[in-house]
């Protein structure tokens, strides 16, 4: 399938590399935006991530989405996992509206991107406190903000993958 002239690079201006990446973030943050920051897996993605991802937006100006790429996630979750690769599960993430950028990162924490992007704003679920999140110390000390959102209760991938299965 052919996608309408234009859509594509839609998309595709807003998965950055980390060098790109932080460039971009310092000319938001000269411009007075606040950029906040999550990451994840995303791997089917569902009502309970687009929940969680628009109230992340909604705490600054600009949302920056850290992807694990396809060898962490499979460190992480198994060998099954992912089951969409990491350009598709980016391209997804991008075409959301209040979603800025996405960068792809291959360590099993972000902890590398969070101390170059310094972002104004690091969200993380609930189901975290505060000192057990990746890279709040380092927010916290460059004078940013850790913020945790609840989640949609019942809504997980790993439950959908199951639940397909045994369907």
């Amino acid at each position: 399938m052919e996608l309408r002239p234009g859509i594509e690079k839609s998309i595709s201006h807003k998965i950055f590399s980390l060098s790109a990446l932080q460039s971009q973030i310092k000319q938001w943050q000269l411009q007075g935006d606040k950029v906040v920051f999550t990451n994840g897996v995303f791997d089917l993605v569902h009502i309970g991530h687009i929940t969680y991802l628009a109230k992340a937006a909604e705490l600054g100006h600009k949302l920056i989405i850290g992807l694990n790429a396809d060898s962490s996630v499979k460190r992480l979750k198994g060998e099954e996992r992912p089951i969409n690769n990491q350009d598709n599960r980016a391209s997804l993430l991008a075409t959301m509206f209040f979603v800025d950028a996405v960068v792809i990162f291959e360590e099993d924490t972000p902890l590398n991107l969070i101390t170059n992007l310094l972002p104004d704003i690091l969200v993380k679920g609930a189901d975290y406190a505060i000192d057990q999140i990746v890279g709040a110390k380092e927010v916290l000390a460059n004078g940013g903000e850790v913020k945790t959102i609840s989640f949609v209760d019942g809504y997980s991938s790993s439950s959908i993958i199951q639940k397909i299965k045994t369907q």
